[in-house]
């Protein structure tokens, strides 16, 4: 029985070779008892279509296992109407029970029959069945649209209908569906929506906010735990979560104007003409600030550089500063720019007068500290070129605000350690 079956299955795959030959562009189904059968590349391909599993065949002949896919014959009407929709051509074999008449021509099948014994008229009646068989050209390949019932047919009509129905429905809800309304209108008239926290896949820990501007998804950004706490108890509303996260985006822009080169601020010797500006990404493995996005300024024969936060990245790029803005911001002190250094000052309470300006004489370097009276002294700290011109040569720096850049870290902690002395002594008493 496994030797015949093994027979069996050769001839199918020797017609499939056949057959493939012939029509290189149709994939070819076998019927074989009650199953449909797919060889080698057809089975690949329909295996994509039909989601079903192949399995490797090992035949006597053949010396690699083939690919075989085989589904029931009463699930023809499922799988064939996929197939068709898919594109393919598709035809359908019926396996003959003599698989030698296909590779003898008419003639010789017809020599072979009228040899017979003609004197008994069952054979004869079995002879002329046989002449009939032969006479009429083997079939063994059907279209799909020959093998469909019509009841099929009418089945697709049906379906075609219904996905028409289905389609028009769909138009009519999107057409009637009411724009979702805005959680937010920016000063620059952008609609936010769709504002919403997630979990991230990769780090359950990790939350992230995000929404839509006019209908652009926002770049996540990673929340705070007490954030997500707030939001989750809908203690923080959406305008708070965006000033947070997305602080330029709801910012008024600066016209276009703006940006256009060149540009002009006002110097300690004059005006400085600024004629390019620009952001770009370190690509010199040798420095240490590789990988990180810069701006780039120049100034006549004068360029520089520095690595730019990623506040002022999204300030510049959402084009709510201006170029001539994030230089002085960026470049203000090596400009030698009054306004640079006007953010610095020291603590409230404490005496300027104790600011000490002076060169040190172990090193012939210029630094800077404060005397604090009953509370300390600070350390020296040495000044940098660009603030030492701007005291002495530029004169837009005052001692006071040097001090700040350098030693409002120091004199903050100082004050704190006298004061949390002072508390514990009076705690002490009590």
């Amino acid at each position: 029985m496994v030797k015949k079956n093994a027979e069996k299955d050769v001839g199918f795959v020797r017609q499939f070779n056949e057959l493939k030959k012939k029509h290189p562009d149709a994939m070819l189904l076998f019927r074989n008892g009650n199953f449909y059968e797919m060889y080698k590349e057809d089975a690949l391909k329909a295996s994509v279509i039909l989601a079903l599993k192949v399995s490797d065949k090992i035949l006597p002949l053949e010396k690699d296992p083939i690919k075989l896919l085989i589904f029931p014959h009463h699930e023809l009407d499922i799988h064939l109407p996929k197939l068709v929709r898919s594109g393919e051509r598709v035809a359908i074999c019926d396996a003959i029970d003599r698989p030698e008449l296909m590779k003898k021509p008419k003639e010789k099948v017809g020599e072979e029959l009228k040899e017979t014994n003609t004197s008994n008229k069952n054979t004869m009646a079995k002879k002329k069945k046989e002449q009939a068989v032969q006479e009429e050209p083997t079939k063994t390949v059907k279209t799909a649209a020959e093998e469909k019932p019509a009841k099929e047919k009418k089945t697709e009509a049906k379906a075609e209908v219904k996905s028409e129905q289905q389609a028009e429905q769909k138009a009519e809800a999107k057409q009637e569906r009411k724009p979702r309304e805005p959680q937010m209108i920016t000063a620059n008239g952008e609609k936010v929506s769709h504002s919403h926290a997630f979990q991230s896949t990769t780090n359950p820990a990790d939350w992230y906010f995000t929404a839509k501007m006019d209908g652009v998804q926002l770049k996540p950004q990673k929340m705070d735990a007490a954030d997500l706490a707030a939001y989750q108890k809908k203690e923080l509303t959406v305008p708070q979560l965006m000033e947070k996260y997305y602080p330029t985006k709801l910012m008024p822009k600066v016209s276009e104007e703006a940006f256009q080169m060149p540009k002009q601020l006002s110097g300690p010797d004059g005006a400085i003409t600024i004629d390019k500006f620009n952001v770009y990404k370190e690509k010199d493995e040798q420095r240490p600030d590789y990988g990180k996005y810069k701006f780039y300024v120049q100034m006549g024969d004068t360029k520089m550089s520095a690595v730019a936060s990623r506040e002022d990245l999204n300030a510049y790029f959402d084009r709510v500063v201006s170029p001539t803005q994030l230089v002085e911001k960026n470049f203000g002190e090596r400009l030698h720019l009054q306004s640079a250094y006007e953010k610095y000052q020291l603590p409230e309470g404490v005496d300027p007068k104790g600011v000490r300006v002076a060169k040190d004489h172990s090193d012939n370097k210029w630094k800077v500290s404060m005397d604090l009276g009953d509370k300390g002294k600070t350390s020296k700290h040495e000044l940098s070129f660009d603030d030492g011109y701007s005291l002495f040569k530029a004169k837009t720096a005052t001692r006071e605000q040097i001090a700040a850049k350098y030693l409002n870290t120091e004199i903050t902690g100082m004050l704190s350690a006298v004061t949390n002395k002072l508390e514990k002594s009076a705690s002490m008493k009590m």
